[in-house]
């Protein structure tokens, strides 16, 4: 089952093959995610869905295959170039910039993409323009009470909503989210996809996440990977009426 034939493909895999020695973990992987589009990538343990991250972000080379964006085979491509063309995933901020208040941090990445970073601390008085975006960064997605506070003093879902904040200000047109809901209390996990749903129309998402609830709740189509090859995709009524997806992953319950 794929996507609307009409709509334009944002990001594509076709026939992308890794193996480690004699373990195959992508096979022949082929997908779609139209433009604007909130994905969902799921599968049990070991089923590839990280490597699959890897490969399109370029942490990792296929073996076989070509990954497109927009269209552009951008397989060669070394991480940070496939960044400025738009394909971001999230950082690990609460590593990187532990001392830094959030407006800093996004601020530092906003000046990162426009290369200079260099020298912002010593000139900030003169970058008023990537303080404005970096703080609009943060109030569209609802950060403006914490966006003093340093990263280290932040709430974990807090932290993990900065990394998309981080993400954000590289200007994507695709973002991938690796289990950003990992370790978020309850309670913070649904405010952040709250906030994965409300970004902008024209970003496509593509999340890995094992919370079943939060996966029927916030994608609109589901793709389900099993030992490095696609299963099945469609939506979430489908995929939860899906006896394979019951069986091999989602334990024999039925999600609406």
């Amino acid at each position: 089952m794929n996507g609307p034939a009409s709509a334009t493909v944002a990001l594509a895999t076709r026939g992308v093959s890794k193996s480690f020695g004699s373990l195959a973990v992508s096979q022949n992987i082929e997908i779609a995610l139209p433009q604007g589009a909130r994905y969902a990538l799921i599968g049990p343990n070991g089923a590839g869905k990280t490597t699959l991250i890897n490969l399109m972000t370029g942490m990792l080379k296929p073996d076989a295959g070509a990954i497109l964006l927009n269209g552009e085979d951008i397989t060669p491509l070394e991480p940070q170039e496939r960044v400025r063309r738009g394909l971001t995933r999230t950082f690990q901020i609460n590593q990187l910039f532990p001392n830094l208040t959030a407006l800093e941090a996004v601020t530092l990445a906003v000046a990162e993409r426009q290369r200079f970073s260099g020298n912002w601390w010593r000139l900030l008085p003169a970058y008023k323009d990537a303080i404005a975006e970096a703080d609009a960064i943060l109030q569209a997605l609802r950060f403006g009470r914490d966006r003093d506070r340093p990263t280290r003093e932040l709430p974990y879902g807090r932290q993990r909503l900065l990394e998309i904040a981080l993400a954000l200000a590289t200007q994507p047109k695709v973002l991938l989210l690796d289990e950003p809901a990992a370790g978020v209390p309850k309670d913070e996990s649904a405010e952040l996809f709250a906030a994965i749903s409300a970004l902008p129309a024209d970003i496509t998402v593509l999340f890995i996440e094992h919370d079943m609830d939060l996966v029927f709740r916030f994608a609109t189509r589901i793709i389900v990977l099993v030992a490095g090859a696609v299963l099945t995709e469609g939506t979430p009524a489908e995929i939860g009426a899906d006896p394979r997806v019951r069986e091999v992953y989602l334990g024999g319950g039925r999600h609406g």
